[in-house]
């Protein structure tokens, strides 16, 4: 599993989130200023962020992104499953994916399944709280 620009710009863009005010709207060229990322490319993102309902986007003056939960409650592996799609580490693993005329005498499947959950459990115990500024 290679996590994308797409995954790790998007946890970027929610602590970012986080550690600002959350009953304000953040400009989007704010966020991409601090972040150093393109704003097109950062438009890309918050708006699979704001259709999935992690973020509410208000157009206009005064306009921009905040969160919709607390930041404890957003896990970081949820945010990944979004953009990346998945978290298997094999493609066989993946969700919907083709059943592989190996499972029955694979013999390194148990050793993939394995880091799958153990990957999965992992970053499903993260939230996005746990990797904000600390004061």
């Amino acid at each position: 599993m290679i996590v994308s620009t797409k995954g790790r710009y998007a946890l970027r863009v929610m602590i970012d989130l986080a550690e600002q005010h959350a009953d304000t709207y953040v400009p989007l060229r704010d966020i991409a200023q601090r972040q150093k990322i393109s704003q097109k490319y950062l438009e890309a993102i918050m708006t699979i962020l704001s259709k999935n309902g992690f973020v509410t986007a208000l157009h206009g003056k005064g306009g921009g992104y905040k969160l919709n939960r607390q930041p404890s409650e957003y896990k970081v592996g949820e945010i990944l499953r979004l953009t990346e799609g998945t978290l298997a580490p094999v493609s066989c693993l993946e969700c919907g994916a083709k059943p592989c005329e190996r499972v029955s005498v694979c013999r390194t499947l148990p050793l993939w399944t394995e880091l799958g959950k153990r990957v999965s459990g992992y970053l499903d115990s993260v939230t996005i709280a746990d990797f904000m500024k600390k004061d």
